[in-house]
C-alpha cells in the first residue's frame, strides 16, 4: 500500500476540479516523484475512468484520486431562491440563470466505481469522512485514504476512521475550505499553526497544506513535523495545467490582486483571486453548496468562452504571486533543489 515515504520528493500536487488536472498534468507530476491528484469532484464516472486509464498509460508512478463529500441538501424557499438569481443578474443581465434540480451532487458510488476497478494509489476526500465500507473497500484494494482537517478535532475524527494520512489545511490554501460542518466554527487556523496541533496528537502522517510554495516552504513544513506537503497552487501556471491563459494571467500579473474568500460561485466559502465577481458577491444571497456552484455555472461558462477572468473562479491561495510559469518537471526540479539547498 502506498506511504508518504514512497515519494521521491514529498510533494502530493493539489486536486484541483475543473479541468485544471489533466491527464498529462497528473502523470508529469507522478513521472518527476510527487503524488499527481485528480480533483473529480464533480465528474462523471465515465470521465473518472477516462482521466485514470489515460494518466496510467503515461506514468508507472503514483496517482491520487479526489473526491468531495456532499451533504444532503434542499431548495431552500422560492424567495432565497430569487434573491440569488438577482444578485447574479445584476452583474450578467443577459445570462438565463436556471434553478438547479435534483440531484444537485454526483452520487459517490457511482463516481468511486472506476477507482475500484483501476485501483490508483491513492484515495482522498475533502468535506468529510467516507463511510467505513468505503474505507474498508479501499484497504482491500491496497488504496491508501487520505482526508483533509482543518481542525485538530477533525483530524483526531480522521485518525479514528482508519485513515493512512491526514492533510492539514491551513487558511491560506486556495479553494474550498475543507471543513466538516458548521463553517461559522472554522478557527482558520494557519497551515503552521494547525500542523504542530496535529502532529502532537495524531500518530498517522500529516501533509501539510496551503501556502506552500518553494522549497523552502516544504522544508519548513517537515520541520514543523509533516511527512509532506500539498501544493496547488504553485502548480498553477504550470505548461500542462488546465489553467486557461487569462486565469494564469492573472496569476503572473506584476501587480498582484489579493486574493479573497468568496461563496459567491459555489455556495461555500473558497479561496480565489479577487475579481469584479467576487467584489460583487461580497455579502449577496447565495444558494446552498453545490446549488450556487449549477447556478453560476451558466455565467463562468461564458465568461470562459469569452476569455473574461472577471466572472471566472479563479481559485488560488495566499501566496500565489509566488507562482512559477514552468513545465511540471521543472518546477519538481526546482522544488527539490530548494530542499536540499
Amino acid at each position: 500500500m502506498f506511504s508518504l515515504t514512497n515519494l521521491s520528493i514529498p510533494v502530493i500536487q493539489a486536486p484541483m476540479a475543473g479541468g485544471i488536472t489533466t491527464p498529462v498534468f497528473v502523470s508529469e507530476v507522478s513521472n518527476a516523484g510527487g503524488l499527481g491528484s485528480f480533483g473529480f469532484a464533480y465528474s462523471s464516472p465515465e470521465i473518472i475512468d477516462r482521466d485514470l486509464r489515460l494518466a496510467q498509460s503515461l506514468t508507472q508512478g503514483l496517482i491520487n484520486a479526489n473526491f468531495f463529500l456532499f451533504q444532503e441538501t434542499a431548495l431552500p424557499d422560492s424567495k432565497t431562491i430569487q434573491l440569488a438569481i438577482d444578485s447574479l443578474r445584476e452583474i450578467a443581465p443577459d445570462i438565463d440563470f436556471v434553478i438547479p434540480a435534483s440531484p444537485f451532487y454526483p452520487d459517490l458510488e457511482m463516481q468511486l466505481e472506476p477507482v475500484w476497478q483501476l485501483r490508483p494509489s491513492v484515495l482522498s476526500f475533502h468535506f468529510g469522512i467516507p463511510s467505513d465500507l468505503i474505507i474498508q473497500r479501499a484497504r482491500a484494494l491496497d488504496i491508501a485514504i487520505g482526508i483533509t482537517a482543518t481542525s485538530l478535532e477533525e483530524a483526531l475524527q480522521i485518525e479514528r476512521a482508519g485513515a493512512n494520512f491526514i492533510i492539514a489545511q491551513g487558511i491560506e490554501a486556495g479553494g474550498h475550505r475543507g471543513i466538516f460542518t458548521n463553517e461559522v466554527s472554522d478557527a482558520r487556523l494557519t497551515t503552521f499553526e494547525l500542523l504542530p496541533q496535529v502532529v502532537r496528537r495524531c500518530t498517522v502522517p500529516v501533509v501539510a497544506a496551503g501556502g506552500i510554495m518553494d522549497g523552502r516552504d516544504i522544508q519548513k513544513a517537515i520541520d514543523f513535523g509533516a511527512s509532506a506537503v500539498q501544493m496547488g497552487t504553485a502548480f498553477l501556471c504550470c505548461a500542462e495545467s488546465g489553467a486557461s491563459s487569462e486565469y494564469k494571467a492573472v496569476l503572473m500579473a506584476e501587480r498582484p490582486r489579493p486574493s479573497v474568500f468568496t461563496k459567491g460561485f459555489s455556495g461555500r466559502w473558497a479561496r480565489g483571486v479577487e475579481n469584479a465577481f467576487t467584489r460583487h458577491m461580497e455579502g449577496k444571497p447565495t444558494l446552498p453548496f453545490p446549488m450556487q456552484n449549477t447556478l453560476t455555472g451558466a455565467l463562468r461558462q461564458v465568461a470562459a468562452r469569452s476569455h473574461d477572468p472577471e466572472h471566472q473562479s479563479l481559485w488560488a491561495g495566499a501566496a500565489f504571486h509566488k507562482a512559477r510559469a514552468l513545465k511540471v518537471c521543472e518546477l519538481m526540479n526546482a522544488l527539490q533543489i530548494e530542499l536540499k539547498g
